[in-house]
This record gives C-alpha cells, structure tokens and sequence, in this order.
C-alpha cells in the first residue's frame, strides 16, 4: 500500500487556480454576469450558469463556517497526521471550500474562528491551500 498523500487531479477548468496556489495567491472563479465568485473552478457558474468567468484574486482570510476532527486517518497516508481538524471554511467573499485546518490543536478548533490560507509546497511543482487561525490584525 502507498503512503504517498493522492495529489489533485489539474484540468482545464482548475489550472488557473492551481497555478495562483502555486505562486502563493488564492484565485478563485468571479462570475462575470451575476458578479459572485464560486468555489470549486468549473466551466460554469453555479448560480446563473454563465460562463463568462474569470478568475480572481481573494483575500484568503475567512471564517469555520463547520467542521470535524479526524481522529482515524482517511488511508495510510494520513497516518502520521491524526488527529486532524477537516473544516469548511467560509471566505470573506462568500465561497465556501473544505480544506483542513493547521496549526491548531484539534480542542482549540471553532465554528467562526477567524483564518487565513497559506500554501505548502509539494513535489512537482504544486502548492497545496491549507488553513490556520488568523493572526490578530
């Protein structure tokens, strides 16, 4: 069995956002007709299902909206990391994306803790997003 972490399939519709990780920016889709942005990249909007959509740079910062721990690892690969806190995490601009939540004690995680993305490097040229609590501004 692998122990390697699977890495995200990149097409077409998610590129754009693949590469912005990688240079340490969080793009996502902004729909040019309704004018909301959406998460996750696809060819069409979720809302007015336009496909005028460009992809745009957010802030990263956003709050839990929910979330769980982990306490079994999702496959030998995430082995060494449990417990590990999974959580939907609500962008200040209105998107929501699941991602996980670093740099916090599993009992330290909350519904409405303030975060911020950053981004780690993994081998072939791909920048993961993960979230940590939000250093107060």
């Amino acid at each position: 069995m692998s122990t390697e972490k699977p890495l995200p399939v990149i097409d077409h519709d998610s590129a754009p956002y693949w590469q912005a990780a990688h240079e340490g920016r969080l793009d996502i889709p902004l729909c040019g007709d309704c004018g909301k942005h959406h998460f996750y990249p696809r060819a069409i909007c979720p809302y007015c299902h336009s496909d005028n959509l460009r992809f745009n740079t957010v802030s990263g910062r956003g709050r839990v909206h929910t979330f769980t721990t982990a306490r079994r690892p999702a496959g030998p690969a995430f082995a060494d990391d449990v417990p590990y806190v999974v959580a939907l995490i609500e962008l200040e601009e209105g998107p929501r994306m699941l991602s996980d939540l670093r740099d916090c004690p599993p009992e330290d995680a909350a519904i409405e803790m303030p975060v911020e993305v950053f981004f780690e490097d993994v081998p072939g040229s791909l920048s993961i997003p993960h979230f940590r609590p939000a250093k107060a501004s």
